[in-house]
């Protein structure tokens, strides 16, 4: 019995979790519950950044500061804003009051951005837009799987962190603008219109 509570203890410490139950019938509830703990924990290192990639969402690629993640038929396609984050940019965004569900996010932490998470429906398919934390992820899925898909969101963006030195190294060695380009705040292509592509090319094949 000792020894199975000394391995729980242990397992604790070095996880650095905590056991948190959530209801994720709400979406409202999912963002106030995972967006105000203060998660420590990371899995996943980028160049600059870090963040916690839940155990069922599998990594699948990267660029350097776009990632594409997968769960249950579903693509997460993850951007990481580090010229923001290294100027400290706030969010610009406009309400969109016909969206079919909207929120802003707002924080009285420095270190974090205030975002919003904006969901809109297009035949039948729901289209997740949420940026919280310099970051952003897109993501195309179906009614039945929004609240699955808020849920890892949450828990990847309010995760990510940032190395400034290396972020600061970035700007100076001019990575940004190496890479095809002047890098502009994360990917010009919405989720919307990768899944548009994605079907064009399905049809070719």
């Amino acid at each position: 019995m000792k020894r199975i509570l000394l391995l729980l203890v242990t397992l604790l410490l070095f996880t650095g979790c905590s056991i948190v139950r959530i209801d994720t019938s709400s979406i409202d509830n999912i963002l106030n519950v995972i967006l105000t703990k203060e998660n420590k924990v990371f899995n996943q290192i980028g160049q600059g950044y870090k963040y916690y990639l839940p155990s069922d969402v599998a990594y699948i690629e990267s660029d350097g500061l776009n990632d594409i993640l997968y769960n249950n038929g579903t693509y997460y396609y993850l951007y990481i804003d580090a010229i923001g984050y290294y100027y400290k940019k706030p969010s610009s965004y406009e309400v969109n009051k016909k969206a079919y569900y909207y929120k802003e996010l707002k924080t009285d932490d420095g270190y974090k951005s205030n975002g919003y998470i904006e969901i809109n429906e297009k035949e039948g398919m729901y289209y997740l837009n949420f940026i919280y934390n310099y970051a952003k992820i897109e993501a195309v899925v179906k009614k039945d799987d929004i609240n699955n898909a808020v849920l890892n969101s949450s828990y990847i963006l309010s995760t990510v962190k940032y190395n400034e030195d290396i972020v600061k190294l970035m700007l100076e060695e001019d990575y940004f603008t190496n890479k095809t380009g002047k890098l502009k705040d994360y990917d010009n292509t919405s989720a919307s219109e990768k899944f548009t592509l994605e079907k064009e090319e399905t049809k070719e094949g």
